[in-house]
């Protein structure tokens, strides 16, 4: 996980089961393979704070101690600690602009645990119950997906397997 400190015009990658801020502009946040994990990737405008969670699993009850060792590993733990940290560089509630990718079926039999939905509906649910509003999303299917967030200008692009990089737009043209 990311200390949150500048990181000039580097490409910090997001692995799966982890969690990076940056505020500085020409960085880009980028996390690969989002097959049934999620992407959350949140910016604010304002303070130019941006941060990018790949988290793995809903909740965390399951292994407590997993979850307390890598809370990015899981829904419940990683997005309020994604959220805590942008807070602590300067990033506002009620500016940030969220967008979520992932939560694919990307194995055969997987509907049976079917952990892309169940990491979807968590997401959901917490940010729900948090007042947090998704501006974007590229949930479901069957591919696997990249994100990239540029921190400086905001842009989220998404590439989905075999496909060409394309910007994620904004509900309502934010």
């Amino acid at each position: 996980m990311s200390d949150g400190l500048k990181h000039g015009g580097a490409m910090l990658a997001v692995g799966v089961g982890d969690l990076k801020l940056s505020g500085e502009p020409g960085a880009t946040l980028v996390t690969y393979g989002l097959g049934s994990c999620i992407g959350v990737a949140i910016w604010d405008p304002v303070s130019r704070v941006a941060g990018m969670l790949h988290y793995m699993l809903p909740e965390s009850q399951r292994d407590p101690a997993k979850a307390q060792q890598n809370p990015a590993l899981y829904a419940d733990t990683g997005i309020p600690l994604l959220f805590r940290r942008a807070y602590e560089l300067g990033a506002e509630k009620k500016r940030l602009v969220v967008r979520v990718a992932g939560g694919a079926q990307v194995l055969e039999g997987d509907s049976l645990f079917n952990i892309g939905k169940r990491n979807y509906l968590a997401l959901k649910k917490i940010f729900w119950k948090a007042g947090v509003m998704i501006h974007a999303e590229e949930v479901g299917g069957s591919v696997s997906r990249t994100l990239r967030l540029e921190v400086g200008s905001g842009k989220l692009l998404l590439q989905e397997a075999g496909q060409e990089l394309r910007e994620l737009g904004l509900r309502g043209g934010l």
